[in-house]
């Protein structure tokens, strides 16, 4: 996913963080604390207690006496005022410094409509003469019920004397207006890129959206970040996950661009999250990493382990690559973008320096064609490789004994995003048919094959909000409550999955269970409050949690309480 706002010359200041960092050992209690345990269960606590270096040192039980202040206890105090203590939420499949961008731009995600979307189009190129390009993106044209790409004429209407390009909801296509079109090139005569479609009209002219590889011929043309821009989109997008509890994400598709982001922002100690880094591709993995991974950088807050490559693109643009035909679009079985033999090639380039490998598939022939190749690959990459499918939206049950045979070998990741389930559902019907839902979103068959979930968002696709991601894996069902009985009933997963999901198994995803993910001794300091235990709520309730306070690493990030843009300070030593 790419997000460029270097063409809306942005001026806006850097988002109000806070950054108290707690001094010497400092005990919190008065808490109702919950952890998952090395053996999956959760445990419950009453106290934990940390030291200087944000490192947990003891974690205390019911009926445990407690130390007291002093020399040989402890130095500060945090009081938990009886809420809810649990690790800080990790978010295993996130886009950081897209999520910032996100919300520095035009926001299409809410439209309910093609001319509701036009009109805040219109309103948002009025509202910004100056700048030379709008871009921004979130539209769905099945949210519009459309039944088609909307088109180059349609946006010509809103903004006819400036380029125009626009991002779909999930990253996989653009929409552009006739002016972006020219700027780029794109003709009747353009050929379709190998792995991307462009949509045409009747005779042979692009249409106005551009699907997969075939994006790239928008982004030569359409003006990159600047340094600054990408700073901004980092800083933005660590106030919004520290609201949402998030401690840690897994960055996957990190470009050397936002690799230096996040160098910058270590540098002067403003990394206010943990971000573990998957290249975008092997040039940027061996250029970041060379010879293999990053250290652990900025007392465990950076780190380049891994590479992120694509086999295929998305369920609703069509271009989940599909074992069989579209039930709504016969003619199509969607669009790999790579060959079994060059995901080979990719995959074992990355395992041959120890990198872990992440792979995008949607599609039930991707899914396929990827498990396939890592069995291929466990024969010549032995260990524990936990390998990652990032989405496995759709995977065929004849395919799910490979899942068993894989994750007993060398460690298999199911890397799933539970609110694509809830927003998705209807046109996953509409695009599979009956045949082949029973494969789809199948989280509790997956685990039962002995795959690790590892749970996130895939923002700015979806809400960085975890507690939206926890409701929908217990109920299968949206925030309206529908479908009745939850879709797929079968395939919820159990509480203790669910925070393990977003905890403990999201930080084995990317070889991080030493350092972070459970309230234990020697574990980084990073939980958070909040006033709902996701053990015994509903999952409405668990939808509505508050998020009181963030700490990463001994660093309160987030206070609900502080008063509107307060400042950080600047800690005496890294957070």
């Amino acid at each position: 996913m790419k997000h460029w706002i270097a063409a809306c010359a942005l001026t806006l200041t850097q988002p109000a963080l806070i950054a108290q960092t707690a001094h010497a050992d400092t005990l919190v209690d008065n808490i109702r604390g919950e952890t998952i345990a090395a053996g999956g269960s959760v445990q419950a606590f009453i106290a934990l207690m940390f030291d200087d270096n944000g490192v947990i040192t003891a974690v205390y039980h019911t009926g445990e006496r407690l130390p007291r202040q002093g020399k040989k206890g402890y130095q500060y105090r945090i009081d938990g005022k009886g809420h809810v203590l649990l690790p800080g939420m990790i978010d295993a499949h996130a886009h950081v410094i897209d999520t910032g961008f996100a919300l520095l731009r035009l926001d299409l995600t809410d439209t309910a409509s093609l001319d509701e979307a036009l009109a805040r189009i219109a309103a948002y190129a009025r509202a910004h003469p100056d700048r030379p390009w709008i871009v921004g993106g979130g539209w769905n044209q099945e949210r519009w019920h459309l039944g088609r790409f909307p088109t180059a004429a349609e946006l010509d209407r809103a903004v006819p004397d400036r380029p125009v390009w626009l991002d779909r909801v999930d990253g996989h296509a653009g929409w552009a207006n006739s002016a972006a079109l020219k700027l780029a090139g794109v003709t009747a005569a353009t050929p379709t890129p190998d792995g991307g479609a462009i949509d045409r009209l009747p005779d042979g002219r692009p249409a106005g959206v551009l699907v997969d590889h075939a994006t790239a011929l928008m982004d030569r043309v359409v003006p990159t970040p600047t340094p600054r821009d990408l700073d901004l989109a980092l800083a933005t997008a660590e106030a919004d996950f520290a609201k949402m509890g998030i401690t840690a994400v897994a960055d996957m598709g990190t470009s050397i661009n936002e690799w230096l982001a996040y160098r910058r922002a270590g540098d002067a100690n403003r990394l206010y999250i943990r971000i573990m880094a998957y290249a975008l591709g092997t040039e940027a993995m061996a250029t970041i990493g060379g010879t293999g991974p990053t250290p652990w950088l900025y007392a465990d807050r950076l780190h380049m382990g891994g590479v992120k490559l694509f086999l295929d693109g998305a369920l609703g643009s069509r271009g989940a690559w599909l074992k069989a035909a579209y039930a709504d679009q016969p003619a199509s079985h969607g669009t790999p973008l790579l060959t079994e033999t060059q995901l080979g090639n990719l995959m074992s380039r990355a395992a041959m320096d120890h990198y872990q490998v992440a792979v995008h598939a949607i599609g039930d022939q991707a899914n396929a064609t990827l498990l396939t190749t890592i069995d291929d690959l466990g024969h010549t990459y032995r260990g524990e490789r936990r390998w990652r499918i990032e989405h496995a939206q759709i995977v065929d049950p004849a395919d799910w004994p490979l899942v068993a045979t894989i994750a007993a070998k060398g460690g298999l990741i199911a890397s799933m995003q539970p609110v694509h389930q809830t927003s998705d559902r209807v046109m996953a019907e509409a695009r599979l048919g009956p045949d082949r839902l029973r494969g789809a979103y199948a989280w509790a068959s997956l685990k039962r094959q002995g795959a690790v979930l590892a749970f996130g968002s895939d923002t700015p696709v979806e809400r960085p909000d975890p507690w939206t991601g926890i409701a929908a894996a217990l109920s299968r069902q949206d925030k309206t409550g529908a479908p009745a009985g939850g879709w797929q009933p079968q395939e919820r997963v159990d509480r203790p999955t669910a925070l393990a999901a977003y905890t403990t198994n999201a930080a084995w995803a990317g070889f991080a269970e030493t350092r972070f993910g459970r309230i234990a001794p020697g574990q980084r300091a990073d939980f958070i409050l909040i006033d709902t235990d996701p053990m015994t709520a509903t999952p409405d309730a668990i939808r509505h949690t508050k998020v009181f306070q963030t700490w990463v690493g001994g660093g309160k990030t987030w206070d609900a309480d502080a008063p509107a843009g307060e400042a950080k300070d600047k800690p005496e030593r890294p957070l």
